[in-house]
């Protein structure tokens, strides 16, 4: 698989289920996931047989060193693409096939997939759902691990369970995944041997059934229930008369619960076989010792009765409906629009990726415009256009639209238009260009940065090229195909026509509107609109001016060094400027090709007021694309074409951040752009009116369901109703306007102290000198004093704050929280309560979700504002049935009197110590984790000592430490309590 991204890099505004919205599902640690579109079509090369070819087998062997065992390159079979030389192969004598690799990203970590190749297309009706419970049963117990061991298993091996074991199941595949910290032969082969357990011989008999139903039920029941509608819809849609039409992973409630031992085992029979399997190693050892304890651990393993070839998938059925309809009152009206082919195997052959290649820029092109003509203001909030390979089912070109209100007929009209004018009127070269050089800049990037590729991602594209019969390229390889394909002229205004012609216009046409509200007519009024002429109606396109960075305002000369000081226990160095600014350099040995730059200033919420609401909100989306000067967002986006530069912007407790991520070659205009941000900011209206529209589209969806309601409120609630982190109401929002958003935000821009980070590939000259030219040259800022209000905290309640929602009638949540502190004198006992929470966690997972059964996925958390003295608190947080919420506040009280009154046990301890401790030692290799700890340490070097100590206090608390800090905080006349019920049940 040659890997090249699709999507335009526009703003997902809020959060929705758009697309095709095919579900993944995650049984092991609580994390299920959804993939808004399948990644582009790498088709897995078609299993090799279990004998290869006679051609094949006269290839050299990639690992040589494994006698009897045919370790030619079976992925590559059928493909020109250069192999890359760093993948081992092998296949052994009962079918099982291996790729392995040596990578040292993270130092010591080793990340195993086993992927079984069959998923929920794979099940019969009677066994929906199937797929994804073997999952589940399988970590439950297996052939070396009794019942309900399996997450102490891995803790004692430094895995987080949920994170670094985990698994995944899709329409077309189970994966199971394993990133083992620190390893060891002894515990890799350890690890091996478990896996090989879980593959041919899970527990799987009545009891074992009866025991996990309830957590597979409570996964499919803390769904988002309208976003799941929706995306059965449109499968239902799209995929009429395939089996992707009607088999999400998760399954349905009659066929889980008619489950058997004897029936989910005949399909782990049927197959869970070694032909159908491929191990997976990327990680910080010899390839040739993988390859023998593969051979050691799954040798021996045999399938059970003949081997079933998989069903046909099916082809999208031309004769099917055109448009459908869905009305969901909690997400907004949504038109999603795809051109249907079926999904045809092809050879990952050069010339498949090259035209492939003019598909996705043909895309980007079009998604392009449409984002111009929403950040201009117009009928739609937000377009995109993507083309995919589904789930081996089909291939479309899709189209997203998200109206203004619920005006979808006018939004869909004008997208079409726009799609229509791409059809008939060749893109300006200029458009393909732009085109290019951002792509360009993206597998650059990739090659750039290839030494510090980390061996899980390596492992998880291995399992993506598989699950879409393609192969793996390396950086260099994917470059080339990119730049050969220029080279051959491929990349013209002609051959993106052509392209947006075809993906247009071959296959059949299909859609789903949701209307928010019941509409007969929907349905005809949508056909009607796919089939209006809308050729003409595009208007004029914008032409983009040509920009280059010496549009952007002067900043003023070059600033002065006032004092450089070095801070050797971290080998970074602080630099003063003459105007006040502080710098904090790291040259990080460990980055190659990647720079980060954070910038703190002001007060962040410490400066927001606490007596009255402010479109502090707003800003993500209206202050990052409100522009520069004179320059606009589109002038931005021209300016920064083919460079690697981004600005995000986010709120911290004691400062405003803008952070973005870019190279050695462009991090001084970086630098420039985001200096230029803060001395002449622009004030573009359009982004704040879409803002504006973008948070009155979501605020039906808060109500929808009990993760709606606590996106909502709850930060409002545990502050006592604090305006800075509450939800601003609907006629807050609807009141927002360009002049009251410039006038307050213009002052806070221009006050408080700068702090700049710049960490990574840097040399530290050039690093002071590009920030004596942006940031040192600005003005002196003034130092206004920071009187922040404390946060306040909800006083204990004997009774539960209740909330409804109108989502399903089998959904409820319950929280409960215990105020702590803050600040970073007290950071020691921060990190004891993050131990404590861990504990916690780990004990309410082990009695809610695997005894219980009562909820999939609960969490404990330790938050402990560091900028503040105030604002901290350990929560919980479980999604349950409603006839659970009291059992649920019933076990939270009970763990945290025994964590008060008892030391826990000292194997317990060392579980969750030695996970977080991997943790911490893994994230430390990468810069990202001391831009988070370093944040104001220039202004407050309380932090260097503070995040020196951070593995001492890990390792120096002790279970008597534990058992202080929960009786200190877990008071029971403490705690706050709410709960989210259904509307239809009554508040108890």
């Amino acid at each position: 698989m040659v890997s090249f991204p699709r999507a335009l890099g526009a703003p997902l505004l809020f959060p929705l289920l758009l697309g095709l919205a095919i579900p993944a599902i995650g049984q092991s640690g609580g994390q299920s996931g959804t993939q808004l579109a399948p990644a582009p079509a790498p088709a897995p090369a078609a299993p090799a047989p279990a004998s290869a070819p006679a051609a094949a087998a006269k290839e050299a062997p990639t690992l040589p060193e494994l006698a009897g065992i045919d370790t030619t390159a079976w992925l590559y079979k059928g493909s020109d693409l250069t192999r890359d030389a760093d993948w081992k192969f092998g296949t052994l004598p009962n079918g099982l096939r291996f790729a392995v690799r040596k990578n040292g990203v993270p130092p010591g970590q080793v990340s195993v997939r086993v992927r079984i190749d069959a998923g929920s297309l794979n099940e019969t009706d009677d066994e929906r759902g199937y797929a994804h419970f073997i999952e589940h049963l399988s970590f439950r117990g297996s052939l070396y691990v009794p019942d309900g061991e399996a997450k102490r298993v891995w803790q004692r091996f430094g895995a987080t369970f949920g994170s670094d074991t985990n698994a995944q199941t899709t329409p077309t595949a189970t994966t199971f995944k394993l990133d083992l910290p620190s390893a060891t032969e002894t515990g890799l082969d350890e690890s091996l041997k478990i896996m090989s357990g879980m593959m041919e011989q899970p527990v799987i008999t009545d009891a074992a059934v009866a025991a996990e139903r309830p957590v597979v039920l409570a996964e499919q029941r803390e769904q988002p229930g309208p976003q799941v509608r929706y995306g059965d819809a449109i499968r239902k849609t799209l995929f009429t008369g395939q089996r992707l039409a009607d088999r999400s992973p998760i399954g349905n409630i009659s066929t889980l619960q008619a489950a058997t031992g004897a029936s989910v085992k005949a399909f782990h029979d049927r197959w869970y076989r070694p032909e159908n399997a491929v191990v997976i190693i990327s990680g910080d050892m010899d390839p040739a010792l993988f390859g023998r304890l593969i051979v050691k651990n799954f040798a021996n393993w045999k399938g059970i009765g003949p081997k079933v070839p998989a069903p046909d998938f099916g082809k999208p059925d031309p004769k099917a409906p055109t448009s459908g309809t869905i009305a969901e009152a909690a997400i907004p009206a949504v038109v999603t629009m795809a051109v249907v082919r079926p999904w045809e195997y092809k050879d990952d052959t050069v010339k498949m990726n090259q035209e492939r290649l003019v598909d996705t820029l043909a895309t980007r092109l079009i998604s392009r415009r449409l984002e111009t003509r929403a950040r201009a203001g117009g009928s739609f909030l937000q377009a995109s256009v993507s083309i995919d390979d589904v789930s081996r089912s089909a291939n479309l070109t899709s189209v997203n639209i998200v109206p203004i209100g619920d005006d979808w007929a006018a939004a869909l009209k004008d997208v079409r238009a726009v799609i229509a004018d791409a059809e008939t009127t060749a893109p300006s070269q200029a458009e393909v260009d732009r085109e290019y050089a951002d792509f360009d800049t993206i597998m650059r990037t990739s090659v750039e940065t290839a030494r510090v590729e980390a061996g899980s991602k390596q492992a998880d594209d291995m399992v993506g090229a598989l699950d879409i019969r393609e192969t793996v390229a390396s950086p260099q390889t994917s470059y080339e195909v990119l730049t050969s394909a220029k080279a051959k002229g491929m990349f013209t205004p002609a051959t993106l026509l052509a392209s947006t012609k075809r993906i247009f216009e071959e296959g059949v046409t299909r859609a789903l509107v949701n209307t928010r509200v019941p509409d007969d007519g929907a349905a005809a009024k949508l056909a009607t609109a796919l089939s209006v002429d809308v050729k003409g109606l595009a208007g004029k396109r914008r032409a983009q001016a040509s920009v280059d960075f010496s549009k952007l305002p002067a900043l003023g000369k070059p600033g002065a060094v006032a004092s450089r000081t070095p801070i050797p226990q971290f080998g970074m160095e602080q630099v003063q400027f003459a105007n006040g600014t502080r710098l904090l350099l790291f040259p990080n040995e460990g980055e190659t090709g990647r720079v980060y730059v954070r910038v703190r200033f002001g007060g962040g919420y410490s400066a927001l007021p606490s007596n009255r609401q402010t479109p502090a909100w707003a800003a993500d989306l209206a202050l990052v694309a409100g522009g520069i000067g004179k320059l606009d967002q589109g002038d931005l986006d021209q300016l920064t074409a083919g460079r690697r530069m981004g600005l995000d912007f986010d709120i911290d407790d004691d400062a405003f951040v803008l952070a973005g991520m870019t190279s050695p070659k462009d991090y001084a205009d970086q630098l420039r752009l985001m200096a230029a941000k803060l001395a002449v900011p622009g004030w573009d209206p359009a982004p704040v009116a879409r803002a504006r529209a973008a948070a009155l589209a979501g605020f039906a969806g808060y109500d929808s369901s009990p993760d709606g309601v606590l996106s909502r409120d709850l930060e409002g609630l545990l502050r006592a109703g604090d305006p800075r982190w509450s939800t601003p109401s609907k006629a807050t929002v609807e009141a927002l306007n360009a002049k009251d958003f410039r006038a307050f935000w213009e002052p806070l821009l221009k006050t408080g102290p700068i702090e700049v980070s710049v960490f990574g590939d840097i040399k530290s000259e050039d690093a002071v000198a590009a920030v004596a030219k942006s940031f040192g040259a600005m003005k002196p800022r003034a130092a206004t004093p920071l009187i922040s209000a404390p946060v306040g905290f909800p006083a204990h309640n004997a009774a539960p704050v209740m909330r409804t929602h109108t989502g399903p009638e089998n959904q409820a949540a319950a929280v409960i929280a215990w105020p702590t502190a803050g600040g970073i004198d007290q950071i020691a006992e921060s990190r004891r309560l993050d131990l404590l929470a861990r504990v916690f966690s780990d004990r309410l997972f082990e009695r809610l979700r695997q005894a219980a059964g009562a909820s999939y996925s609960p969490n404990v958390a330790s938050q402990w504002p560091v900028g503040m003295t105030t604002g901290g608190r350990l929560i919980a947080i479980g999604q349950i049935a409603p006839d659970k919420v009291g059992f649920f506040f019933e076990i939270a009280r009970k763990i945290a009197a025994e964590l008060a009154s008892q030391p826990i046990p000292a194997d317990e301890l060392d579980r969750i110590r030695k996970p977080m401790g991997q943790y911490i030692m893994r994230a430390s290799t990468a810069s990202p984790f001391w831009l988070q700890q370093l944040g104001g340490a220039t202004y407050d070097p309380k932090r260097f000592d503070a995040t020196q100590r951070i593995a001492s206090d890990l390792i120096a608390t002790t279970p008597a430490d534990l058992q202080a800090t929960a009786a200190k905080w877990l008071r029971p006349d403490k705690d706050w309590t709410m709960a989210v019920v259904p509307a239809a049940v009554p508040k108890k």
